[in-house]
């Protein structure tokens, strides 16, 4: 893979981010997404932030690789994961859910690239104006909270609206995604529920069968009247949010169902009354594998595939 702005930027072989998933994206995994070439993620979520700490010091006893930080901008402890980002001189720091303007005041002058993720031009013109390094144009395809746009017409879109590198996210999974998101106008990928079976992820391996045996509509979005919609594999939970949401349930009520159900599923394998986040790409997921060997995988195939195509499209010699 050649050097691109997105690799320039994050300072990584291979212009793959890890998904900065909730329970999920934890130092383990991100430490061996960033030895195997990519850059791993820490999903700061509603941890405690003495939690968060020791996560962002054990990361860095297990790789001396570049990393990030993501953050969700609208939970209770979003000021201390920024304060913890300055303190540990994170490299890296994704933001979603949120306007990421403190974040880029605090820690862009500490020398950590921001990144925020977007779901329209709109707000990606307006991260660029307030000093964004990049944005990850991430489609509606992908698991956990989404927005209403595909990918395929989302990441164009940005890429022709903004000047700052694009990465794309959402239904990416395999080389063949790859490959499509470069031809979209995208300079890297962001990549979670392939993440998720990879064989360093701490998940519940109750988790990552329902991702493994999942086809091509086992994903569900729910929670629509909350303003916060979620992808999730099809379960008893997902049906009872449908149920409600159809009753005209209150969104505090369905706000209320949904809590704790993520670390149910995550930690303590509950894939029947849990939240299984996943990304409609969990069909393409087929096994468990090395983060290092998933990144080599994916780009060789992307490879392989931008050459077919080259052969493809090449005129024809009279």
């Amino acid at each position: 893979m050649r050097p691109n702005r997105v690799t320039s930027l994050l300072g990584v072989e291979y212009p793959v981010l890890q998904g900065g998933m909730a329970w999920v994206a934890t130092a383990e995994l991100a430490a061996a997404v960033s030895n195997g070439g990519g850059l791993g993620m820490i999903g700061a979520g509603n941890m405690p932030p003495d939690v968060l700490d020791q996560e962002l010091k054990k990361i860095k006893e297990l790789t001396d690789k570049r990393f990030g930080l993501n953050i969700m901008l609208l939970s209770p402890t979003a000021d201390d994961a920024i304060e913890l980002a300055a303190q540990h001189r994170v490299p890296v720091v994704t933001t979603g859910a949120g306007s990421p303007g403190k974040v880029i005041e605090r820690l862009k002058p500490l020398g950590t690239v921001v990144i925020p993720v977007v779901a329209s031009v709109a707000l990606a013109q307006r991260v660029e104006r307030q000093g964004a390094d990049a944005v990850v144009a991430e489609g509606t395809e992908s698991g956990g909270h989404v927005g209403e746009m595909t990918t395929m017409v989302l990441v164009p879109l940005v890429a022709d609206a903004v000047e700052i590198p694009v990465i794309a996210a959402g239904g990416i999974s395999d080389g063949r995604g790859v490959a499509a998101a470069f031809a979209l106008g995208a300079e890297g990928v962001q990549m979670g529920t392939r993440f998720v079976c990879a064989a360093e992820s701490t998940v519940h391996e109750a988790y990552k069968r329902e991702i493994l045996k999942a086809r091509d509509r086992s994903t569900v979005v729910t929670g629509y009247t909350t303003g916060h919609p979620v992808r999730c594999i099809k379960n008893k939970l997902t049906q009872k949010f449908q149920e409600m949401e159809r009753a005209g349930a209150l969104p505090s009520d369905l706000e209320e169902l949904g809590t704790g159900r993520l670390r149910a599923a995550v930690k303590d394998g509950d894939v029947v009354w849990g939240s299984v986040m996943a990304g409609q790409s969990a069909a393409l997921v087929k096994s468990i594998q090395p983060a290092a060997e998933i990144i080599r995988e994916i780009f060789s195939e992307a490879e392989d595939v931008i050459r077919n195509l080259q052969q493809l499209l090449a005129p024809v010699k009279a």
